[in-house]
């Protein structure tokens, strides 16, 4: 055994016992009964917010009378100090520790946002440099050509789309390293940079020019198979308008016999009518012979819609972005009037039904598929059709004629911002009557032929035509709110076709070949993409005011929909 060292001597023994009775072998302690305990304090704050629950209770009382109790303490936190210090055990507490005021942890760091950009503009590529078997850095600085370039291309519209330049060139980007390997990264870029130089300044969003080289390709290829795609009425029955369908879309599907044989009143000449355009109530009366009407009304082609204003909620026109509230006009023309009620129609010029299987299969040459579209004017006698157009199942044109007004029927307005006519060019092509115009018709169009348009009602009305294996594209199409609002042709050409119509403007208008087009190759879209038909929702309107497609404008109502065509 080692010696002691001695240095516990100093220490009273734990057991409180004399030598004699000390049970520890060579006990290291002292038992002199007049070496005391030193006393230990470790100095510690208390919260004076949080007293002791509860007083302390009595020190316990030592075994032998031979060791002098200890002096009182200030808390039981101290004694337990003390006790700890000494050795010795305490008793289980009567009550829960005293509790300190968390104060919590020191405050995390917050992160710094990076920055979107470099300092040229040019988006940053969010990437991981270990994942990429390309530098990151030198994808970065193919990045900054790429936007640079495209920039420079869409100059003329990024006024109206600032982020379209930085969202193609990481398009651009991502494409070209997908498809490329390190080494021929860098080449992929430059080449992509010269054809992106190479191509001609868009105007609008929907040009051709506008997209990575991969929005190209797949628009080329698009637009490649839906020219070289026919449309049969085998793969469209399931698209055909049911009767219940065409009359929530306003169609005509029967001629009632109280509405008599029809034709008998062509014109209004003399009757007060109430202006389209401006409400005003005026006699019906031709243009004189110098082209101009005896009355004028001052009135907006555009539509009106809400949008804010400095805050507040304004409702203005699209046509000069003049308020409601404002009044008068930005446009002067003759008065014109309007009828919607088909047994008014009726009168005016007489429904009749398409032709029948039976006639047709005389010689005549119906086909499956067709596309239709009409062009309208203002007469003495109404809303009347001018231009009719129609192409075959692939977008062919079949037919495309001016339409002569009926006896006593004068042209007031050619209506020429929507319609494309002009009193020149109607006066060298019009020379057929509406009820020519049908009969040829009939030769290409029978009972069981699939008409293909945009509103088609509107243009059977104008035709006075009853048919009723019918697809529109706006029902296939629906507006976001339902029925009855719809989407314009030209939106949905541009959205799904890529593809921009009737820009011609105020004095070229709109052409009825290129809107049958359009309608044909939009169902194409639909039938080559798998698409189903919506089913007729019965969204009740919820703002007449709003943005819906059906408002009124200076073009026609929405029945007619010539503004919005």
């Amino acid at each position: 055994m080692f010696s002691s060292s001695g240095r516990f001597k100093s220490l009273p023994c734990p057991l409180r016992a004399t030598a004699a009775e000390c049970s520890r072998l060579n006990c290291l302690f002292s038992h002199d009964p007049n070496v005391t305990a030193p006393k230990y304090l470790v100095p510690y704050d208390v919260p004076a917010a949080v007293p002791a629950k509860r007083p302390a209770p009595a020190p316990a009382q030592p075994s032998t009378s031979s060791v002098p109790s200890p002096a009182p303490y200030s808390s039981p936190s101290a004694k337990r100090n003390a006790s700890l210090a000494s050795g010795s055990k305490l008793a289980t507490p009567s009550g829960p520790p005293t509790k300190f005021q968390r104060v919590g942890p020191a405050a995390r760091s917050v992160a710094v946002p990076t920055a979107s950009q470099t300092a040229s503009g040019a988006p940053i590529l969010r990437i991981n440099a270990g994942q990429s078997r390309v530098p990151v850095n030198t994808r970065q600085a193919m990045v900054d050509n790429l936007y640079d370039h495209f920039r420079t291309l869409y100059d003329a519209i990024l006024q109206k789309q600032p982020g379209l330049a930085a969202e193609h060139a990481l398009k651009q980007e991502n494409e070209i390293y997908q498809r490329t390997t390190k080494i021929t990264y860098r080449n992929a870029v430059i080449s992509s940079i010269a054809t992106i130089k190479a191509r001609p300044k868009p105007t609008s969003i929907s040009h051709p020019s506008v997209g990575t080289s991969g929005d190209l390709t797949q628009r080329a290829e698009l637009t490649s198979s839906i020219a070289a795609h026919r449309l049969t009425a085998s793969e469209l029955d399931p698209l055909v308008l049911s009767r219940e369908e065409m009359d929530r879309w306003g169609y005509i599907t029967n001629v009632p016999d109280v509405w008599g044989v029809g034709g008998g009143s062509p014109t209004a000449n003399g009757v007060r009518m109430k202006c389209e355009r401006c409400t005003q109530i005026y006699v019906v009366q031709p243009v004189g012979e110098d082209g101009a009407s005896a009355t004028e009304c001052e009135y907006h082609w555009g539509k009106a819609y809400y949008t804010s204003v400095n805050g507040e909620r304004t409702r203005i026109h699209t046509c000069c972005q003049r308020p409601v509230s404002d009044g008068g006009g930005c446009s002067r023309g003759p008065h014109v009037f309007y009828e919607s009620d088909a047994a008014l129609l009726h009168d005016r010029h007489a429904f009749t039904p398409s032709a029948s299987s039976a006639s047709s299969a005389k010689g005549k040459t119906c086909q499956d598929v067709v596309a239709l579209d009409c062009e309208m004017v203002y007469t003495t006698g109404g809303f009347r059709i001018a231009r009719v157009s129609v192409v075959d199942g692939v977008g062919k044109e079949i037919l495309d004629v001016y339409v002569k007004m009926d006896e006593g029927v004068d042209v007031v307005d050619f209506n020429t911002r929507f319609s494309g006519l002009t009193a020149e060019k109607f006066a060298e092509h019009a020379r057929e009557p509406l009820d020519a115009v049908r009969a040829r018709l009939d030769e290409l169009v029978d009972e069981h032929t699939i008409i293909i348009g945009h509103g088609l009602e509107n243009d059977l009305k104008a035709l006075r035509m009853v048919h009723h294996r019918v697809i529109d594209t706006v029902a296939l199409f629906p507006h976001p709110r339902g029925h009855p609002y719809r989407r314009a042709l030209r939106e949905l050409t541009r959205e799904h076709l890529s593809r921009a119509i009737q820009t011609g403007g105020a004095t070229v208008g709109h052409s009825s070949v290129e809107d049958a087009v359009a309608a044909v190759d939009l169902v194409k879209f639909f039938v080559l993409n798998g698409m189903k038909k919506p089913s007729l929702s019965a969204v009740t309107r919820q703002d007449s005011d709003g943005n819906g497609c059906q408002a009124t404008s200076g073009g026609g109502k929405a029945d007619f929909n010539t503004s919005q065509d």
